[in-house]
């Protein structure tokens, strides 16, 4: 590839590694990158072996994590892109305090989980895992299931609470109205509008949220104020039959409470997609709770997956080199 001399080279350096294949960033993606923008030195590493000497001149990062020292080593460091939604691991002084743009892929992630949102209200309510349990042990099991309480269940008329109306709580919240659920939701700024819920709540009344509502998703990034925001005291708070969900991130929810509340059955039923230690280990006690529906952090995975990330990329990245405002920048200071 022959470049113009006149042309400002912008180094790109991508480390992208995780141990789940749909995590880690496809061959053609640098490839793809660097034939698009050719005025971009494009350096996709195999591992971390090479990350702190090729970081030193790297102006543009994608990246999982990176550590506080080698944002110090980054003098030519200006922005910084995480294939994922959630930042927090990246939440430490030497970057909050810095000039360095944060971008994530909330709008890669949120639609995708919201499907599967859809998908686990309907679980619950229909007792689809109870149902392919009874299967496997060859049981026709309609009186059982109708026995067992709570029993299943229409989702149209119930009331949905969503914590959180970010890129993920927005479409959960269209779809949802879309099948006739009423929806109720918290976010920060209640005054931005209601994003098409029936009503909205400021962080202060979140309470109201696990109150009033059959179904809670938990939709929020993980800050000081919502770490184990699903406890005793408010699953206590939910009605008997009512059920939670999370797919923000596993911090979100006291997982010890969680347990005592289902096997206690004073909450209906749970689904969890995310997990604070992932994956969750093979001893956890939570894989024999009752009543709690367990999926591996596939709420985001979709064949789509990379097609929606290069899209969100690659638009940033010309904004980048026109100097125009980047899309689904992170607020470092408030952590989303």
């Amino acid at each position: 590839m022959t470049r113009s001399p006149d042309v400002l080279i912008r180094k790109l350096l991508i480390f992208v590694h995780h141990l789940f294949d749909q995590w880690n960033a496809p061959i053609w993606f640098p490839e793809r990158v660097q034939r698009e923008f050719p005025q971009v030195n494009v350096v996709n590493l195999p591992d971390y072996k090479r990350v702190d000497e090729e970081i030193i001149n790297a102006e543009i990062v994608i990246a999982w994590s990176i550590r506080p020292e080698q944002i110090t080593a980054a003098k030519k460091l200006r922005w910084i892109h995480s294939p994922a939604a959630a930042v927090h691991q990246l939440m430490f002084p030497e970057l909050v305090n810095s000039d360095i743009i944060l971008t994530n892929s909330r709008k890669v992630h949120g639609p995708v989980v919201a499907e599967h949102v859809i998908g686990l209200i309907f679980a619950l309510a229909k007792k689809i895992p109870d149902s392919t349990r009874l299967q496997e042990k060859h049981i026709w099991g309609q009186q059982i299931l109708w026995d067992e309480m709570p029993r299943i269940r229409e989702v149209a008329g119930a009331t949905l609470g969503v914590v959180g109306l970010g890129s993920i709580g927005w479409p959960v919240v269209k779809s949802a109205k879309a099948l006739g659920m009423r929806v109720i939701a918290v976010r920060e700024h209640p005054e931005k509008g209601n994003d098409g819920a029936d009503a909205v709540f400021g962080p202060a009344q979140v309470d109201d949220i696990f109150q009033q509502a059959d179904y809670i998703v938990l939709a929020a990034p993980v800050t000081n104020s919502t770490k184990a925001m699903a406890n005793a005291e408010r699953l206590a708070l939910m009605k008997p039959d009512a059920c939670l969900i999370n797919v923000g991130r596993g911090p979100l929810v006291d997982e010890t409470a969680l347990a005592d509340a289902l096997r206690q059955k004073k909450i209906g039923g749970a689904a969890l997609d995310v997990f604070p230690k992932e994956p969750l280990p093979a001893d956890s006690p939570l894989w024999d709770v009752p009543n709690l529906l367990i999926t591996p952090h596939t709420a985001a995975l979709t064949d789509k997956l990379w097609e929606r990330h290069y899209s969100l990329f690659s638009a940033n990245l010309g904004r980048y080199l026109s100097g125009e405002p980047l899309l689904a920048v992170v607020d470092k200071r408030k952590g989303y």
